[in-house]
């Protein structure tokens, strides 16, 4: 039936005055149709929408197809729309007011504007359907979607229910799925379905693993390093948005990962050169010499010195002879017979060097920070730092030596946007050197948490083990420089005992403090309290 033809409908369909005009204020298009599909009453907007129909007026009475075809031919919709056949686009349109079909709908007009159409059903049997302009909302959604589909990095988007809405090809590939196929699952439900494929390599107890993923997922701000079956590393971050969902990035750390598992074997060959070194006479005589008369040296000075510098020398005697004896040691070799060596033999006793050298550095500086705070002369630059930023940063300079003991170094509870009046550099400092104590005496396979709050205008940062723990006649004790006492693991090779105590005193030039708390067999709890900013 035309529009000449159509029966007569009014056009307010019985609504209130008042309700009409705010119906006409609307910048969403109202359309009410009867049981029939027939419209009987379109608000103003309908016409600012559709731009080339007939005024809403000789609309009322047509039936929804006969407003479809009405769309088609006075060429308001894009070509793309009924490129599959018109009557099949007219049956999906129809469709809409089927009973159970609500979904919304974008239809695309040929003025490149994008409208979203949302259909209900009213309790007389007819329907009402709203029509509302989506072009600023889908562009937007467009380039949000190429940005992440380009980024190197994995990306997940979850709802509040925790069921994904979105990812890019990255997450889609690492779970063996098209990314279509995995929108709507639950998080947990993928994981599992991914761990049934054998999409990652799952260290020690499978539901342990799966209970640390889902707690490192679920937490404020959570970060954990998982391996896939390809072999390659990832550094998984979660994080809580705004509208309740959750955010999931994979970012590919193989690098760092085979890094420390050379680092591994690079002591492994320390050992094997050792032994050579003790057949090679003439190059161990000249070391052995060296380190004697660096001995008598060191003697004789801790014999003259007051009891801070007789601490100090008598560490530096114990603590610097091992870097020294492989730099020396290595570099002689290297020296007295250059020829007898191949070029990978050459990279190995010189990544040995280096490692050596970066000890002995770590420990200088170590020293030269007590120092400084000592005599007053460490100069502080504060300002407002993110206290989930800097546990995320400490934990991924950690990350390699925890995956080469199995240990797992979890973000825990951080309240958004808690911000910390300190150093950066500082602070950075401090976090990672509890997490590298931890790490250092916690035993293979153990786990690490971290977490942040609020109280009492300070940032309380806590960093936890489940390690064998320090009797806490000791506590006290650890926290004075070249001290260690009963936190020995058979895997641990004892420092020089300053980490601790430049932690301690970091914090209390901040005007704060570094509280410890532990029993043997329980564990390690490091709080560390500083201003609030």
């Amino acid at each position: 039936m035309g529009i000449a033809q159509k029966a007569a409908y009014p056009v307010d369909a019985g609504i209130e005055p008042d309700v009409l005009a705010a119906l006409d204020a609307l910048r969403s298009a109202v359309t009410m149709f009867d049981s029939n599909e027939r419209l009987i009453y379109v608000n103003q907007h309908f016409n600012h929408l559709f731009r080339g129909l007939p005024p809403r007026e000789a609309l009322v009475g047509l039936t929804y197809e006969e407003l479809i075809r009405l769309e088609l031919a006075g060429g308001e919709l894009a070509d793309a729309e009924a490129a599959g056949g018109v009557e099949a686009f007219v049956a999906s349109r129809r469709a809409q007011l089927r009973e159970g079909i609500y979904a919304p709908r974008d239809i695309r007009l040929a003025d490149g504007r994008i409208v979203e159409i949302k259909s209900r059903r009213t309790p007389d049997g007819g329907w009402i359907a709203l029509w509302s302009d989506a072009t600023a909302a889908r562009h937007l959604l467009s380039r949000f979607e190429d940005t992440v589909e380009l980024s190197a990095d994995a990306f997940a988007f979850w709802d509040a229910r925790d069921r994904l809405i979105h990812c890019n090809d990255g997450f889609a590939q690492l779970h063996g799925q098209a990314a279509a196929a995995l929108r709507g699952l639950s998080f947990e439900a993928l994981l599992r379905a991914s761990l049934e494929r054998g999409r990652f390599k799952i260290d020690g107890d499978r539901q342990s693993w799966i209970g640390r993923r889902l707690d490192a997922h679920r937490a404020q701000a959570g970060a954990l390093t998982i391996v896939a079956a390809s072999g390659s590393a990832y550094l998984v971050r979660d994080r809580a948005t705004r509208d309740g969902g959750r955010a999931t990035v994979f970012t590919d750390v193989t690098d760092h990962h085979r890094v420390e598992a050379a680092l591994g074997e690079q002591t492994r060959a320390l050992e094997r050169t050792q032994r050579a070194l003790e057949k090679t006479q003439g190059v161990a005589k000249r070391q052995s010499d060296y380190l004697a008369d660096l001995t008598r040296k060191l003697d004789a000075a801790e014999n003259e010195a007051d009891t801070a510098k007789t601490a100090l020398l008598r560490t530096m005697s114990h603590e610097l002879k091992t870097p020294l004896n492989a730099i020396i040691g290595f570099s002689d070799l290297l020296r007295s017979a250059p020829d007898r060596f191949q070029p990978e033999q050459v990279g190995e006793y010189a990544g040995l060097i280096h490692l050596a050298g970066g000890n002995l550095l770590r420990l200088i500086n170590q020293i030269l920070d007590l120092t400084k705070i000592a005599a007053g002369r460490f100069e502080l630059k504060r300002a407002p730092v993110p206290a989930g930023a800097m546990m995320w940063a400490a934990t991924d300079a950690c990350s390699a030596r925890a995956q080469a003991k199995s240990i797992a170094v979890e973000i825990g509870e951080c309240e958004q946007d808690l911000l910390v009046l300190a150093d950066e550099s500082a602070l950075t400092s401090m976090i990672a050197c509890l997490i590298e104590n931890a790490v250092a005496f916690t035993q293979s396979g153990g786990q690490v948490r971290l977490g942040a709050q609020r109280g009492d205008g300070a940032v309380r940062i806590v960093v936890a083990d489940n390690g064998p723990g320090v009797a806490e006649k000791d506590l006290a004790r650890i926290l004075e420089p070249f001290e260690q006492a009963g936190r020995g693991t058979a895997d641990h090779a004892h420092g020089a005992g300053l980490g601790l105590p430049l932690v301690k005193a970091l914090a209390e030039l901040h005007g704060g403090a570094l509280t410890l708390a532990s029993r043997p067999g329980h564990g390690f709890t490091a709080t560390l309290e500083l201003p609030a900013a």
